[in-house]
């Protein structure tokens, strides 16, 4: 089903549009249409797409160009909505995931509206420094981002709407951080996610082995980002 050309007025900046396997998190080995925005404020130091953190005007492209990019760069296509929906709605894959960049700088909601319609599943990958506006049938990944150069803040609310925190680990103060902010979030509300996955930053062995162990100490999950290992996009 595609959404009616007038309920579907505005754009957004797309870097990339690219089929894969979703490889981490509660998806991981499903097949999935990535969709990835331009425009990021967080500044994480490991950040493997620095090329999606400005959205400069002098870098856009037509979306036809975009869609053929063989190589990271930071242009960027200003696509309307309609032309993303209408493109969606041929593509295989039944999950489509809208990452970044940080996604949620933008309202999602009509986008995540029309591929919901499409019966098909919507995922947004999400530091959670910011309001998060979308469907809310929307599964909702947030990787929390604290402390980065960027000066951001995760927002407990956001944090509340999560149906799993994704959290990157690279040192043992890493699991103290995630822990002090899952004891924030427990006083903020009765309820929060129940998903938890570790994953290890740069698929280092030493992380690695510090996620299996902190896992198995409190009952949650590894995520080993598969598609780095099948070393596909």
């Amino acid at each position: 089903m595609t959404t009616p050309r007038s309920s579907l007025p505005s754009f957004l900046p797309i870097n990339e549009i690219f089929h894969s396997l979703q490889g981490e998190g509660y998806f991981t080995g499903t097949p999935a249409l990535f969709i990835r925005l331009q425009s990021c404020p967080v500044g994480c130091p490991w950040c493997d797409t620095k090329h999606t953190w400005e959205k400069n005007d002098d870098r856009i492209i037509p979306f036809d160009a975009m869609l053929n990019k063989t190589v990271d760069a930071d242009t960027w296509s200003d696509t309307p909505l309609q032309t993303l929906v209408d493109y969606i709605v041929k593509a295989k894959e039944q999950l489509v995931v809208i990452t970044g960049g940080e996604p949620c700088l933008y309202d999602l909601t009509e986008l995540t509206t029309a591929v919901l319609g499409m019966d098909k599943r919507v995922q947004i990958e999400t530091s959670g420094t910011e309001d998060i506006r979308a469907n809310m049938a929307t599964w909702i990944t947030i990787s929390p981002k604290i402390a980065m150069p960027g000066g951001r803040k995760v927002l407990m609310g956001s944090l509340y709407c999560a149906d799993e925190i994704k959290m990157p680990v690279g040192k043992p103060a890493d699991i103290v951080v995630l822990l002090e902010l899952l004891k924030t979030l427990d006083e903020f509300a009765q309820d929060r996610p129940e998903l938890i996955y570790l994953q290890p930053l740069s698929q280092s062995p030493k992380a690695t082995q510090l996620c299996i162990e902190m896992a198995r100490e409190h009952g949650w999950r590894l995520s080993a980002q598969l598609h780095k290992y099948l070393e596909v996009r």
